[in-house]
């Protein structure tokens, strides 16, 4: 467990508000598993592995814990991600034949190829359509885990942060409402911020920081829990790996370094 203060000791209803993740190591860093119906960003550099990790968290969701489960796909088409993840032996189309996992392709008409998908955002981009097709999605399939796989593709279409900032906090509450606790991935370029626009961290309730950094010529990975409202959490660097089962943090080793 990590070092921290009396909030250790979580409450009985703590723990019944909680959602776990399944993912090795992770829950122990924040007190049991992130909170009921909030939603979280998930930054990193590119090859960090964000994807992979938030995707672990929709899987172990409907396998591990009974919890359907709905996959955004913004900035990939959703056979790219079905194909990457079978590395983990993740069959997430198999999911989706059991009504249990909803891939909604939210990639394909903005970059105007056809798609072949069921669920497919087909109206000119706008947040409003995306919460739509959400909302739909959840109740046919009384989902309670959500993904949004990517916020920095929906940012570089709204340009102004201004309005990235509203559009963002209306789509995390409106996940919020209905009843989904949700991931959304956000690409850096800079390993000191962890946000790629600087304020999608102010829009959601917790951040988790992949960090995949070169050092001594060597790229290691490491991830730290940036932000988590309403909870405890360790306030170290973590090292992690990508194994052929998926990620595996490390909640007893420490990494001392600076970006």
């Amino acid at each position: 467990m990590f070092e921290g203060s009396d909030s250790e000791k979580i409450s009985m209803e703590d723990e019944i508000n909680r959602v776990k993740t399944g993912i090795p190591g992770f829950d122990e860093l924040c007190g049991g598993g992130i909170i009921r119906d909030r939603s979280y960003l998930v930054s990193g550099t590119s090859g960090a592995g964000k994807t992979n990790f938030s995707v672990q968290y929709i899987y172990n969701g409907i396998t591990k814990y009974g919890e359907n489960g709905i996959i955004v796909a913004t900035e990939e088409r959703p056979e790219q991600i079905r194909e990457n993840v079978m590395k983990f032996d993740w069959d997430l189309q198999a999911l989706e034949d059991e009504g249990k996992l909803v891939i909604i392709d939210a990639c394909s008409t903005k970059i105007g190829i056809p798609s072949q998908e069921k669920y497919v955002d087909v109206r000119p981009f706008d947040t409003r359509s995306m919460m739509d097709q959400i909302i739909a999605t959840q109740e046919e399939i009384n989902a309670k885990r959500a993904l949004i796989d990517s916020t920095t593709s929906i940012s570089f279409y709204l340009q102004d942060p201004a309005k990235i900032r509203v559009e963002l906090l209306k789509l995390s509450t409106t996940l919020e409402v209905i009843g989904l606790t949700s991931l959304m991935t956000c690409e850096i370029v800079d390993e000191r911020s962890p946000a790629r626009f600087g304020i999608e961290t102010f829009v959601t309730d917790g951040t988790f920081v992949l960090h995949y950094a070169m050092h001594n010529n060597v790229r290691t990975r490491t991830m730290e829990i940036f932000k988590m409202r309403g909870s405890d959490h360790s306030k170290k660097l973590h090292p992690y790996d990508i194994t052929s089962e998926g990620f595996v943090i490390h909640p007893h080793e420490e990494v001392y370094t600076s970006f």
